[in-house]
């Protein structure tokens, strides 16, 4: 390996580093965030990773190969409504369909249900004549005189950013690239984006959609990412700057700079990644892996050793209809503040402190309860040894704001209602987990749970417990989980052509004529981005549907029976699919099989650290013993005293059995009774029921 690779997550409460060098020696490092401007808190890490290795900064960052990064600008600029001013150009008489969404409801039963307000009121909604068949022919030609007057409207409304969507554009994209090269010319500060760019694909909602938030986040990323490279390179920083997308891979920035879209799920999309290989090393293909940080709690379905991937996702009910991994978020990190409703039940989240001012213990002007002032009051964190002693927690302030916002409204003591925070917080984290494999007939005691974040290692064998889920596996660097998971990232680009007909009569040749376009512009792209030819993997799938049905389901093809049409093997791997996730199939209906789209996934291999195996120790864990404590045990509803362990001193071949806390420098792990902790080859921390131990 020739210079550091550096990974970072910047999350809403600390911005998260792991440093790989020369030597394959890894460090981790966390400081907290800076909303303002992410960059500070970028540098303010970079400066501290050189401290810690007793370098110069000037040194340290010219030694840097490649930074690999995961941005939340895109996510927190559609969560905050605070994206860029847009305007909307779409074909006459169709400038209504953002707000007409699916034209049902979401929740259908739900009669109080609203749709999230648009991005772009309807002012800057402008359509113009022209018209593209289903079958791809001109219907109407493109009106520029109807262009001329939508600039001057946009330029006067002060519109920052455009989004073009035209019907049938993902056939023959001509009339969006006009009208794309005359808004260009005529507004030449304004970001635009078209539809057939980013997704060439039948949907006009979800095109629209995508197209809009795109164009939406499109200039905060922009000045984000040029401002970040811009001070890399004024600190002679020459290293590869890569970013995160929301599929689990990465991309140049320039690339995206022109689909921010692509990056709303950078932060926690690389989690998921370094979480298949830390399974993969204990034989386990099935799993969960969740991330809880100062703000949300993410949870990925693991299934045959990859991640799930959707084209249905959204942002705050916002649709985004790109490739994207399935993680599922809720507003449940350490920071999610716990209040009283009308009915005076007891709540947490989805709100949250953030890290300014962050949860009263913080001491920084914060005075409503957390997850993490309940975790304080019960034990579970040491106020003196937070991130290793270099932040102290003030347990008097999170006594105070439990105790007038929970404890006094419910008449309860301050230690009972910091346990009800405890209680519902699991229980929320539990329901996520649920969501996830439960609602996919997928059962969770066969699931392993891989946990990170620095609040989640504090509650995951609790929730373990409850779900029956048979191990928890901590990575020894499990609070910096998306930060390390990038150094694990390979370049993904997912390209998608519609291509309608049923299956058993399709038009192949049309298709693999497609198939050639698609391969091509992925070799392009790959090219552009330095890969060699050995290390590219391309991956094929058919969006299918039964006749009559709204969505279809992804079933992959191998390259060998695209190139052989080999629809029968294709077939049935669509019934089992569909049986799986809805509990039924219909397999005497082949002929009903429709095809809707043909995609295609390039991957650009990139080599893996390999990060060194921990030796085997014959000493005794009660050495790593540095005192003990009293904690509240749930399932007791008292407190014990427990031993307190030293993390960095428990190693391959160490056991302890619960209850017992165990501090690493940047998180804490809770061992439940009926547990025992365990250390691997790896240097991971396993928990495990006592009657079934791995190690």
């Amino acid at each position: 390996m020739s210079g550091y690779r550096i990974g970072i997550d910047v999350g809403g409460t600390f911005t998260d580093f792991t440093m790989l060098d020369e030597a394959g020696r890894l460090a981790v490092h966390k400081t907290p965030s800076t909303p303002q401007d992410p960059s500070e808190g970028v540098f303010d890490g970079l400066r501290a990773l050189a401290a810690a290795g007793s370098l110069s900064f000037h040194d340290f960052i010219a030694r840097i190969a490649t930074i690999v990064h995961g941005t939340t600008v895109c996510t927190n600029a559609l969560l905050t409504r605070s994206g860029a001013r847009v305007g909307l150009v779409t074909t006459a008489g169709f400038r209504d369909v953002l707000q007409m969404r699916r034209g049902l409801r979401e929740s259908r039963y739900d009669n109080t249900e609203k749709a999230p307000e648009s991005l772009v009121p309807r002012e800057l909604r402008s359509g113009v004549r022209e018209r593209t068949g289903a079958d791809g022919s001109i219907l109407t030609p493109l009106a520029t005189d109807d262009l001329a007057a939508v600039a001057e409207s946009f330029r006067r409304h002060e519109v920052q950013a455009i989004a073009i969507c035209f019907m049938h554009a993902y056939l023959r994209n001509e009339h969006e690239v006009l009208a794309a090269s005359y808004l260009r010319q005529a507004l030449p500060g304004a970001f635009v984006s078209v539809s057939s760019d980013l997704v060439s694909r039948i949907g006009l909602y979800e095109r629209t959609s995508a197209t809009v938030i795109n164009s939406y986040v499109g200039p905060a990323l922009s000045r984000y990412l040029t401002r970040l490279q811009r001070r890399l390179a004024e600190a002679g920083c020459g290293a590869r700057l890569l970013i995160i997308q929301s599929n689990g891979g990465v991309a140049a920035p320039e690339i995206c700079i022109r689909r921010p879209a692509t990056t709303v799920l950078s932060g926690p999309a690389s989690g998921p990644v370094l979480g298949i290989d830390v399974l993969a090393k204990h034989g386990c293909s099935d799993g969960v892996v969740v991330d809880m940080g100062g703000t949300s709690f993410d949870v990925a379905l693991i299934q045959d050793g990859q991640a799930l991937f959707t084209d249905e996702g959204a942002i705050d009910k916002l649709h985004l209809g790109l490739p994207m991994l399935q993680i599922h978020t809720i507003g449940a990190g350490g920071g999610s503040i716990g209040w009283i409703d009308g009915g005076g039940l007891l709540h947490v989240g989805p709100r949250s402190a953030g890290a300014d001012p962050g949860p009263a213990c913080y001491g920084k002007g914060g005075g409503e309860p957390t997850v993490t002032d309940a975790n304080l009051v019960l034990g579970y964190l040491d106020p003196g040894f937070v991130l290793g002693g270099s932040m102290r927690l003030d347990g008097g302030s999170a006594r105070h704001a439990i105790a007038t916002r929970v404890a006094e409204p419910l008449q309860l003591t301050v230690d009972a209602a910091a346990a009800g925070i405890f209680r519902v917080i699991n229980t929320n984290l539990a329901a996520a987990i649920r969501e996830v494999s439960v609602e996919r007939g997928i059962d969770p005691r066969r699931l392993s749970l891989v946990v990170g974040g620095g609040a989640g290692p504090i509650h995951a064998g609790f929730i373990a417990q409850e779900l029956g889920m048979p191990m928890v596996i901590v990575p020894r660097h499990s609070s910096v989980l998306c930060a390390a998971g990038a150094l694990f990232t390979d370049f993904i680009h997912d390209l998608v052509r519609t291509h309608l007909g049923v299956l058993v009569t399709l038009d192949w040749p049309t298709m693999e004529g497609l198939a050639r376009e698609m391969h091509t512009e992925a070799e392009r792209t790959l090219d552009a981005e330095g890969i060699a030819a050995g290390a590219r993997e391309f991956r094929w799938s058919f969006d299918l549907m039964y006749e009559g049905q709204h969505h279809h389901i992804g079933v992959p093809v191998a390259a060998q029976e695209f190139a052989r049409r080999q629809t029968r093997e294709i077939l049935a791997r669509f019934h089992q699919t569909h049986d799986r996730l809805y509990g039924y199939s219909l397999p005497e209906k082949d002929a009903g099989v429709s095809m809707v789209n043909l995609r295609l996934t390039a991957i650009g291999h990139v080599p893996r650290p390999a990060l060194p195996a921990v030796p085997r120790t014959v000493a005794a864990p009660e050495a790593a013993c540095k005192g003990s404590r009293p904690i509240w045990l749930p399932d007791a509803n008292s407190t014990k005293e427990v031993p307190i362990y030293d993390g960095e001193r428990l190693t391959h071949g160490h056991e302890l059995p619960g209850p017992a806390v165990v501090e690493t420098g940047t998180t804490t792990i809770v061992v439940p009774g009926g547990c025992i902790l365990a250390c691997d080859a790896s240097g991971n921390f396993l928990l495990t029921p006592a009657s079934h131990p791995v190690c």
